[in-house]
């Protein structure tokens, strides 16, 4: 892995596969770091072709921390806005198109998941020269009346994870039981996995906080995505109850010409078993992107 500094702070990527093939910018969930994009979910997409960048958000993994600011107030941060927060989903945008810079990339299949899918939305609207196609994953668009949580689900958002490894990785795996996967989706010995490797790399409840804020202080994106003009697919899980469905279908309304692609028995996760359909959903809408740009160049 590899730190890039971008503006005032420094952010830890990683590069898989060529960097001469169409790059896939992978956006991380709250509090998720890059490794939140499974191994082999990344080689999946290497193998059509892709190159894949995934990085830290600041705030999280091997990132710069945004020390200071405002204390945790959702309620301020709703009603202040950009004046009462670290920083927006605004600022988490432009790092992700000035890591792009870093490394000489003018666009990307920009991908997101969660958070991640907000902070791709504000990319393909801040900057619509550098993002390729638009892949939207178990996110919303900042609306007050949609992709809400069950108050189950807003119980684990809000939970302080504990200090100790086992009780950490124990609580995790407790709380995919509300917002997880059912049925075959369902992969005990992978969120497991995944819940060790993310404490050992390292967490940071503060600093999650502040993503919360960034969040909530970024408002209603409805508008401003009916101005996305790439091609857009929405990926959502059926029964997500952490950002309900009606979250992803909203995205889908607001973006023109968006296709949503609903997966059922999956919830706020991207178990393995669901790998298949997004990296296939992925893919097509990279191709759509790839030919629009082709009629784009026969018609000149």
């Amino acid at each position: 892995m590899d730190r890039a500094v971008v503006g005032d702070i420094e952010l830890c990527y990683e590069v898989r596969g060529s960097r001469t093939d169409p790059t896939v910018l992978l956006v991380a969930g709250l509090g998720r770091q890059l490794i939140g994009w499974d191994d082999g979910f990344c080689d999946e997409l290497v193998a059509e072709g892709f190159c894949v960048v995934r990085f830290d958000n600041r705030d999280a993994g091997a990132s710069s921390r945004i020390e200071g600011g405002p204390p945790f107030d959702m309620a301020a941060a709703r009603r202040g806005g950009a004046q009462a927060v670290a920083y927006t989903l605004d600022d988490m945008a432009d790092d992700a198109a000035g890591l792009l810079d870093v490394l000489g990339m003018k666009s990307a299949h920009a991908v997101g998941s969660s958070m991640g899918g907000m902070i791709v939305q504000t990319l393909a609207i801040r900057h619509p020269g550098r993002v390729r196609s638009l892949c939207s994953i178990m996110s919303t668009t900042g609306a007050d009346d949609v992709g809400l949580p069950t108050r189950e689900a807003m119980a684990v958002l809000l939970q302080r994870p504990p200090a100790d490894r086992d009780a950490y990785v124990a609580s995790e795996l407790a709380n995919s039981r509300v917002i997880g996967s059912r049925g075959a989706l369902v992969d005990v010995e992978w969120r497991r996995g995944r819940f060790e490797r993310f404490y050992d790399r390292g967490i940071d409840p503060v600093a999650t906080s502040r993503q919360i804020m960034a969040i909530v202080a970024s408002g209603d994106r409805t508008a401003a995505l009916g101005s996305v003009r790439v091609p857009t697919v929405v990926i959502h899980g059926e029964i997500d109850t952490l950002v309900s469905l009606d979250g992803g279908e909203a995205t889908a309304q607001a973006v023109p010409g968006a296709e949503l692609v609903v997966l059922p028995d999956m919830g706020h996760e991207l178990p393995p078993g669901a790998w298949p359909r997004v990296v296939a959903a992925i893919v097509a809408n990279a191709g759509r992107a790839g030919a629009s740009a082709s009629a784009a160049g026969t018609a000149r």
